[in-house]
């Protein structure tokens, strides 16, 4: 397994170079492989962490986005881990263990004593057990895709 490089910066730390690299990435994934039209930049990013793993050469080879208590709103009641994903070339190497080890680890700093919650797509709802998240809600559709929503306590 190649160990990442981890950062975790607000919108404002990153340089341009390594916010294209997000959104270059973030598009690849949702967007082409996944064919989920949506805007991607939601004005959410301006308030967000974002958790970058980086291999030697410096490449985005894993990412997620920390969302603060009450960003998306009032209902928002505990911080959220979202567009998690890991870049096509990088997978079955162990980033995704990584990438969600770094993600929890860094709620955890920033929001300590909270419970974390993720939208996951639901063929992943193991993956995410593995981590100690459970289903807090039935599956529904999000773009085309199953999805249910889990909380670590």
């Amino acid at each position: 397994m190649a160990e990442l490089t981890w950062h975790c910066e607000r919108l404002t730390a990153l340089s341009a170079p390594q916010l294209y690299q997000i959104l270059a990435l973030r598009a690849r994934v949702f967007v082409l492989e996944q064919q989920c039209v949506y805007l991607d930049p939601d004005g959410l990013d301006l308030q967000a962490w974002h958790l970058r793993g980086l291999n030697e050469a410096g490449e985005l080879q894993a990412y997620a986005r920390l969302l603060p208590p009450g960003l998306k709103g009032p209902e928002q009641t505990e911080p959220a881990i979202g567009r998690v994903l890991t870049a096509p070339e990088a997978r079955g190497q162990g980033q995704g263990q990584q990438l969600m080890s770094q993600a929890v680890a860094e709620g955890r700093r920033l929001w300590p004593g909270l419970a974390l919650v993720l939208s996951a797509q639901a063929h992943l709802q193991r993956f995410y057990a593995g981590f100690g998240f459970v289903p807090i809600s039935d599956v529904y559709d999000e773009d085309g895709i199953a999805h249910i929503d889990m909380r670590l306590p």
